[in-house]
């Protein structure tokens, strides 16, 4: 008797802690959170990075199933922020992160084949363009919406590691972009599996906290330091890909 009150209650305890049903019917949906959520009967917490004696900063990460917003070559004004799903292609390829995170050292790489031809982006040094990115490369932070690390242009997500700096595109292997600026995120999910629009939140907004954590994508661009406020983003240049599937490794 003992043992089966014990397995009934592991079973209670297991579906509370992962929001399952025990029955077949549909669960109401849930109430707006307004203030973090603990686990009851618990002091367990999400302990930072650095308190992990196992973490030791690397992070190798794979991105495929590849979105451009786009193209290489469209005229003023452009929109390659993408939000509402539009204006994306599918392109073939992978994008490779293997990074240090505590050293700020490590290699980004896109691989991708346009209809232009095959493009190839590579992050060539790291730099901390704000307090926030640590160095170059950052990990479990904020960034985005209303975080007060990182613009606008996206909700505020968690960001499982992310890079900034300065590198070089190559189109068929000829210089296309040169002494460019460089983000990469991995992130929570920030747009639909399937309609691939940007979640907004109940007001309608792109702002704190509208992602599907559910979900993780990798995000990239590169773009040129002179701005074109004509364009969104405001750069005269902005490649931005992204990558659906993420793969840790």
């Amino acid at each position: 008797m003992a043992r089966r009150i014990y397995i009934v209650g592991l079973l209670v305890f297991t579906g509370a802690l992962f929001g399952c049903s025990t029955s077949e019917s549909t669960p109401e949906p849930r109430a707006a959170i307004t203030a973090p959520e603990g686990q009851s009967g618990t002091t367990l917490g999400v302990y930072a990075i650095g308190q992990h004696p196992l973490y030791n900063g690397r992070f190798v990460v794979t991105g495929s199933r590849v979105y451009q917003v786009g193209t290489l070559s469209d005229p003023p004004p452009w929109d390659h922020m993408g939000d509402d799903g539009t204006n994306l292609r599918p392109v073939d390829g992978t994008i490779e992160i293997d990074v240090d995170e505590r050293a700020n050292t490590g290699t980004f790489r896109a691989d991708l084949t346009l209809p232009e031809g095959q493009y190839a982006v590579e992050l060539q040094r790291f730099e901390e363009f704000s307090p926030c990115q640590d160095g170059g490369i950052a990990a479990w932070l904020f960034e985005h919406g209303d975080s007060g690390c990182g613009d606008m242009n996206w909700p505020k997500s968690i960001l499982y590691v992310a890079g900034w700096g300065w590198g070089a595109a190559t189109l068929n292997g000829e210089p296309l972009r040169s002494e460019s600026q460089i983000h990469f995120m991995v992130t929570q999910g920030m747009r639909d599996r399937e309609t691939l629009a940007v979640h907004q939140d109940r007001t309608g907004a792109t702002g704190a906290g509208a992602v599907n954590p559910a979900a993780v994508q990798v995000d990239f661009y590169i773009r040129s330091p002179e701005t074109n406020d004509a364009n969104h983003p405001n750069r005269e240049i902005f490649d931005h890909f992204f990558a659906m599937e993420t793969t840790f490794r």
